[in-house]
């Protein structure tokens, strides 16, 4: 068969504004709780969406989200549903220039929309246009063959996307083409990736899946009939004007004279609720549909960790909460596993005097010196990295949370109190600044700027890092002695422009490991240095 449109065609003139381009063409309106825009009849194409619930930025006067535009416009981005021919066939089919008609009003979901385009030579072709009340429309093609022979045709149904959009850039997050098609597993391709494949395209086939693009926190995709095999293909390409293109085709139909054939596709456009997102794979069975939110390698962990902040979210009324809520939760899970680290650390201290005399007494020897400190350590069944297996275990944890408030639309312009206004986004204060007095934004300076995110929440969390790690002895070897000591500092700035949330669940698991660590040892009858090391820290060493 020939295929859909490739992505390296020609692309339209751009219009001066989104407005002109709408206005190229009649419409017919979309309304929905959730969605607002129109379908062009030239074309019939799904190329004109808003999202009513949400906004660019926390301020309830900004504008609502613009998912999808035309041909024509600054940024087009829109889905087609066709038919294509078989190869050296000579059919009349609709395309991006045909002009159905309707008797229909708008589209809401309540009242589908009704198209039809006859063309002239026997074959005429209806097109069904539902959607929900959130972001799935579901197309029903069906052609008449009212000719004397059988015509064979293939269905397809794309999405187009024009221009290379901005994307945050992050490696922790997908933004890009993907897809999933029949057993492929999940495939995702950046902008740039995909035009160094061969011939800027990658394909795959299998029954039941779905094509399409993803940012952030918004997806357009199409699934063909779950039940029928497709070819999928993500591709890319443009000497000058880039273009990216994700379609499916499906098996060939031959509709015989007098008989009617028929296709179903699903368009998701709209916001990437993992709760929908759920829905949809069991109805109307979109397969692995839920995967279309980059959860990432630990899914086992973030999809968990994801469900419980939300059911403590919805228990709370708060997402800042329900995140140190799970702190807690997670701080119980590894409570044996701590206190055999925080006992095992108090051994360690009661074995300081004894590795200072062999510092002491192998002070030029330094191999000599490890070893008797390893023997020492073996004497006493004492494991001198213990200590850090809290901090390691809960490295999985920190990451799947890492990507719960980076992924999840629902983290979106989450608030928590004070300053925080979204917990997805870095601490708004700045010390460079002194925190708002001086009326500039030093994150914005060329070069080094990226590394001047640091506020209040950061500050804090570098604060509880450093007296956590007061608690413990100092390494014995100066060159850790002097990496531990920084390892606060570095975590601080580091950590300035993590999304706010993350750098509170940060602080907040330092605060109760202190406390943890303190009941445990009291527990155990040693003696809680942390006031002791404190005040060592600050006092004047002789000279």
């Amino acid at each position: 068969p020939a295929t859909p449109a490739n992505p390296a065609s020609p692309v339209a003139p751009a219009a001066r504004t989104r407005e002109e381009a709408l206005a190229a063409s009649p419409r017919v309106a979309i309304e929905t709780k959730s969605l607002v825009g129109s379908i062009s009849l030239k074309g019939a194409r799904i190329d004109d969406l808003k999202l009513r619930n949400y906004r660019e930025t926390i301020d309830p006067k900004s504008p609502i989200i613009t998912l999808l535009s035309p041909s024509g416009s600054p940024e087009p981005f829109y889905a087609e549903i066709g038919y294509v021919p078989a190869a050296g066939a000579n059919a009349s089919l609709p395309g991006p220039d045909t002009l159905w008609t309707t008797t229909g009003g708008k589209l809401t979901t309540t009242t589908p929309l009704d198209l039809t385009w006859d063309n002239g030579k026997g074959l005429v072709f209806h097109r069904r246009i539902s959607v929900d009340d959130d972001y799935l429309f579901t197309v029903e093609d069906k052609v008449e063959n009212t000719g004397a022979a059988p015509v064979t045709l293939y269905p397809f149904s794309l999405v187009s996307r024009h221009g290379k959009p901005a994307t945050s850039g992050y490696s922790v997050l997908h933004e890009g083409l993907i897809g999933y098609v029949g057993d492929s597993g999940i495939q995702e391709f950046h902008y740039d990736a995909i035009e160094k494949e061969k011939g800027g395209q990658k394909s795959w086939k299998g029954t039941g899946g779905w094509v399409g693009f993803t940012d952030k926190y918004w997806a357009a995709v199409v699934a063909p009939d779950q039940s029928q095999p497709f070819d999928g293909r993500l591709s890319g390409g443009g000497a000058t004007a880039k273009t990216y293109q994700a379609d499916a085709l499906g098996p060939a139909q031959t509709i015989e004279p007098g008989k009617t054939g028929g296709a179903k596709t699903y368009v998701f456009a709209g916001a990437k609720i993992s709760e929908l997102l759920d829905h949809y794979a069991q109805k109307p069975g979109i397969a692995h549909f839920d995967l279309l939110i980059d959860w990432g390698w630990f899914y086992f962990i973030t999809r968990p960790m994801f469900k419980l902040i939300d059911w403590l979210y919805k228990l709370l009324g708060n997402f800042g909460l329900a995140i140190l809520a799970v702190t807690v939760i997670v701080k119980l899970a590894f409570l044996p596993l701590a206190n055999k680290s925080y006992m095992s650390m108090a051994r360690m201290k009661a074995l300081q005097p004894q590795l200072k005399e062999i510092q002491t007494r192998y002070a030029d020897d330094k191999v000599k010196q490890q070893q008797e400190q390893m023997e020492l350590f073996k004497r006493e069944k004492v494991n001198p990295v213990a200590g850090c297996l809290p901090m390691l275990v809960q490295i999985p944890v920190f990451f799947s949370l890492y990507k719960v408030l980076f992924v999840t639309i629902e983290m979106r312009q989450a608030p928590f109190y004070g300053w925080i206004k979204d917990l997805s986004q870095p601490d708004p204060t700045n010390v460079f600044n002194l925190f708002g007095l001086i009326p500039f934004d030093p994150t914005h300076i060329p070069l080094f700027g990226s590394f001047l995110w640091l506020g209040v929440w950061p500050l804090l969390m570098g604060v509880s890092m450093w007296v956590q790690m007061k608690m413990n002895p100092e390494a014995t070897d100066p060159v850790q002695r002097q990496m531990f000591a920084w390892m606060p500092v570095i975590f601080t700035f580091m950590m300035g422009s993590f999304p706010a949330g993350l750098v509170i669940y940060w602080t907040w698991n330092n605060i109760l490991s202190v406390a943890q660590q303190w009941f445990i040892m009291k527990r155990a009858g040693v003696k809680f240095e942390l006031w002791d090391n404190l005040v060592a820290t600050f006092k004047r060493k002789p000279a």
